[in-house]
């Protein structure tokens, strides 16, 4: 089945090799840049299925105004973003607020200007791109996962919002992938010394491919999530990479365990059975 997809992010890594597997399978895309030139490809193959256009997802007013241009979107794909490396401290105000409004905020509100769309039309499908670090907590990485945790939290509570109206969210948590997002686009804060020797900085090694690369192939994460699109009822979670679930796993199991063993805690902050 074709369909039209809106893509948020589509210039490199997951965006843009989505979009040039859904476009030489027949879909139409709609697909969001800050730069034109690095899609140049794709607009000459695809003049009549590829829809670019220029978006920075920090901007409300404008995400607003690109998706009122459109009256039927099957499934929007929120995508757009960036790693951030480097401890709380080190980062600055404005590092902190770049990237809630890119990678939190940002889905958001591109997911907020869609719904009407795929309410009034009865169906819909919504991707969260998010990251295995939506679960799993490294240092050196806080802000990063302060936009995953609060993305997975905000998509969690919609697919329960939007179920009546038959559109479907999966979160979709990929490990480590070779793509730009870790060796090319990833953004590394002021570093201070005082974090050298802990393991804080231990992010500086992964960046680095001569340390050898990802394990994640990301031309198969891209197949997986499109192929997610054709199950009924939509998966919640779609997590990508042998190393990513087996963290999870293991993370959740201690998260379990730890919370058991507050049992007679909790229980002593109630009112007496009756009262």
């Amino acid at each position: 089945m074709t369909r039209t997809w809106l893509i948020t992010g589509v210039s490199s890594g997951f965006g843009y090799e989505m979009a040039k597997q859904l476009l030489a399978s027949g879909n139409k895309v709609i697909g969001t840049v800050r730069d034109l030139n690095k899609v140049d490809d794709l607009i000459s193959k695809y003049p009549d299925e590829f829809d670019a256009r220029i978006l920075d997802v920090r901007d409300v007013s404008a995400i607003k105004s690109l998706v009122k241009q459109y009256n039927h979107i099957d499934v929007l794909v929120n995508n757009a973003g960036y790693g951030l490396f480097g401890a709380a401290e080190e980062l600055s105000t404005q590092e902190v607020n770049d990237i809630i409004a890119t990678n939190l905020t940002g889905s958001i509100e591109m997911t907020r200007a869609v719904l009407p769309i795929m309410r009034n039309q009865g169906s819909g499908r919504i991707i969260q791109i998010s990251s295995y670090g939506g679960q799993v907590a490294f240092p050196g990485n806080s802000l990063y996962h302060a936009t995953k945790w609060g993305i997975e939290g905000f998509t969690e509570s919609l697919a329960k919002e939007v179920s009546s109206f038959n559109i479907d969210v999966t979160i979709v948590e990929p490990g480590g992938a070779r793509t730009e997002f870790r060796y090319g686009s990833a953004h590394v804060a002021n570093l201070m010394p005082e974090y050298d020797d802990s393991d804080t900085h231990a992010f500086l090694k992964m960046l680095n491919p001569d340390n050898g690369l990802a394990i994640g192939d990301p031309i198969k994460m891209v197949t997986r999530i499109i192929e997610s699109v054709e199950v009924t009822p939509a998966p919640l979670r779609l997590v990508l990479g042998s190393q990513a679930l087996e963290n999870t796993i293991l993370t959740l199991e201690e998260r379990i365990a730890d919370f058991k063993m507050q049992t007679q805690v909790a229980k002593s902050t109630d009112f007496p059975e009756g009262e």
